[in-house]
């Protein structure tokens, strides 16, 4: 195999730098970053439940910050990610509210009581994220 061969194998990523100084990519970084402080929480009061809980929430946020930040979005057109990311956020909001009203019901920890809370913050960006995608998404586009 040639050197010229090995040179063509390679591929390279573009970042989309505008999306991570967009609102969304803001809200996206914000997310993570509230959804990471909330398993710190349920990690330090070591409650399995909710720390797999915010494990998922944080993997979902962070590989759907992938996918727009690496333009995936534009190589995976099967699916329309504006509105699979607005469905995301949606479930994300109900399952933290959930989730962060069962924690403060039941348990007295205080790690346990600041995660709850700060699980109400995350819920908070997931509903501005998820009003902001719909307002985005528009099902009247003309079909050429």
């Amino acid at each position: 195999m040639s050197s010229k061969e090995g040179e063509d194998s390679t591929a390279t990523f573009e970042l989309n730098k505008a999306f991570l100084m967009s609102t969304r990519g803001a809200l996206k970084i914000a997310e993570i970053v509230v959804v990471f402080v909330a398993f710190l929480c349920y990690a330090i009061a070591s409650r399995p439940p909710y720390i797999a809980a915010t494990v998922m929430e944080l993997l979902l946020t962070c590989g759907l910050l992938l996918l727009y930040l690496f333009k995936l979005d534009k190589a995976l057109s099967f699916f329309i990610w504006p509105l699979v990311d607005m469905l995301n956020s949606v479930f994300a909001l109900v399952f933290m509210i959930i989730l962060s009203i069962v924690a403060l019901s039941t348990d007295t920890l205080k790690a346990t009581i600041a995660g709850a809370i700060v699980g109400f913050m995350c819920a908070g960006l997931w509903g501005v994220d998820g009003f902001l995608l719909f307002k985005k998404i528009s099902f009247n586009y003309r079909r050429t």
